[in-house]
């Protein structure tokens, strides 16, 4: 049994007990496949006023201009499917902001895991990224083994469907290498049909700048009036194309307790939502994603979804 084997299992052994739900491993280098597909979706300005996204293109695609030294990509898995869900007769937040912000849960977990690492195996270095940084997550998810990139470009997987996040150890040693898995959503065109702004403008590209999660969260000006009665309610984040997908029905819930909502939050009604004071917002979303928006954004969402 070589070395990199004996590491590689003590890594995914580690990851499964620190409770990520899959753990995939690849070897760092230039992502061929995404370089054309990301400069078209930005040439066609998918990106709306995420700005962000324009920097750094080529540490995007190739982690060890990011992480000096870098040789394996280890791709994880934390499961956020909900045990209990809103009110039907509310207006809706995205599952994933249910509880505490996934940055800080999975952040310290990666520390943790990366502690791990160096106490076994020795002298690592390494950077932990959990959708804060210049790394293509899903591409690298894929590249893992750990699912498919389905047609709403969610990685899918036929164990657990897709409510999970997905996070990253760019390290300085190598590994044993997984090997991505087929696709398999046939054709099924579910999300595209259900897709309330129609986002998915054709499998497996969706415009940003369309979508109901961009205008509720990363967009700071008043949401365009030609989008009034497209939201489904929606005032924070966007599910739909993840709740029709016939994969999500063997999604189990989570069993992080940092993930479980403000008992408030699955209770409140409309007319709750509409008259929401600041020191509610505080307390339901404590430690939440949700803050990302504000008060005031959260406010502009809501007025906008009574038009």
């Amino acid at each position: 049994m070589t070395a990199r084997h004996i590491h590689t299992k003590l890594i995914k052994e580690e990851a499964q007990r620190l409770g990520f739900m899959s753990c995939g491993i690849s070897k760092a280098g230039f992502l061929e496949e995404e370089a054309p597909r990301l400069e078209a979706w930005l040439n066609n300005n998918m990106q709306g006023e995420m700005s962000y996204m324009e920097n750094h293109f080529d540490k995007r695609l190739d982690p060890t201009k990011l992480v000096e030294g870098s040789k394996s990509v280890i791709s994880l898995l934390l499961n956020y499917f909900p045990s209990e869900l809103q009110n039907n007769e509310s207006y809706k937040i995205s599952k994933y902001a249910y509880g505490t912000d996934y940055h800080f849960v999975i952040k310290d977990k990666l520390k943790q895991l990366l502690a791990y690492i160096q106490q076994e195996i020795g002298d690592v270095h390494g950077r932990a990224f959990v959708d804060s940084a210049p790394v293509l997550d899903k591409a690298w998810a894929v590249k893992s083994g750990l699912g498919w990139m389905g047609k709403h470009t969610n990685v899918l997987s036929k164990q657990v469907g897709s409510f999970y996040f997905i996070a990253e150890l760019i390290v300085d040693i190598e590994l044993d290498y997984d090997t991505p898995v087929t696709d398999h959503c046939g054709s099924c065109t579910a999300c595209i049909d259900a897709c309330p702004t129609q986002a998915i403008v054709e499998p497996y590209k969706v415009d940003g700048s369309k979508c109901i999660s961009y205008f509720t969260i990363e967009l700071k000006n008043e949401i365009p009036t030609s989008m009034a009665g497209q939201f489904d309610d929606w005032m924070f984040g966007c599910d739909v194309c993840q709740d029709v997908c016939p994969w999500n029905r063997f999604s189990k819930s989570h069993k992080e307790p940092l993930f479980d909502p403000n008992p408030q939050l699955l209770n409140m009604s409309k007319k709750e939502w509409e008259e929401v004071t600041e020191a509610v917002f505080q307390e339901v979303f404590k430690k939440s994603p949700v803050k990302r928006t504000k008060f005031s954004g959260l406010q502009r969402n809501i007025a906008f979804l009574k038009k």
